[in-house]
């Protein structure tokens, strides 16, 4: 099917890339079905995007690439609600915060989205441990990897942007823009 975003212009996602996610994000519950793009820039950042909603698509990341020792403690009631048997089983990001001052972006620690890589459903979910930051500064850690890695991103996701040429990213309602590696 073809999706059209404001950030990445139109792109052809197949309908098992679709993920449900079953209460939808905080804040924007009304939201359910997204799918992850890899931008192809060497920022290890990609991007949940509505299928609903052209407007609204969230940064995302692996809390583990700057953050080894992160763990999601899941609840029974956390893994029922993603249908989980064990983490193995699932995909874990992070929500990005990207200001202006990149040196001062954020990533949510607290909420991840929990994907279940198998049925592809998920949820944000809060996780109980009170040491986790819902702004968590990982800039240094994430130039940092980005340093050292070597990576085939065709494996994070199905779906990629077209060319930067061919994004139109005039829209003044997306606040957040993707990171190239000379910005890092």
């Amino acid at each position: 099917m073809k999706v059209g975003t404001t950030r990445f212009g139109e792109l052809q996602v197949n309908k098992e890339d679709i993920i449900t996610m079953t209460e939808g994000l905080l804040g924007f519950d009304n939201l359910k079905e997204f799918f992850v793009v890899d931008p192809g820039d060497s920022t290890l950042i990609l991007w949940l995007q509505s299928t609903e909603d052209a407007n609204i698509a969230f940064p995302i990341i692996e809390p583990k690439i700057f953050k080894p020792d992160y763990v999601a403690k899941l609840l029974p009631s956390d893994m029922n609600s993603v249908d989980l048997d064990s983490l193995d089983q699932a995909k874990i990001y992070s929500i990005l915060t990207i200001p202006s001052d990149i040196t001062t972006m954020s990533a949510n620690l607290k909420a991840p989205i929990v994907i279940n890589s198998k049925k592809q459903i998920a949820k944000q979910i809060v996780l109980q441990d009170s040491k986790l930051s819902v702004k968590y500064e990982m800039y240094k850690e994430l130039k940092s990897y980005i340093v050292a890695f070597s990576s085939d991103d065709s494996k994070r996701t199905n779906i990629e942007a077209p060319s930067a040429t061919a994004i139109n990213t005039n829209n003044s309602s997306i606040a957040n823009k993707p990171l190239r590696e000379k910005e890092i």
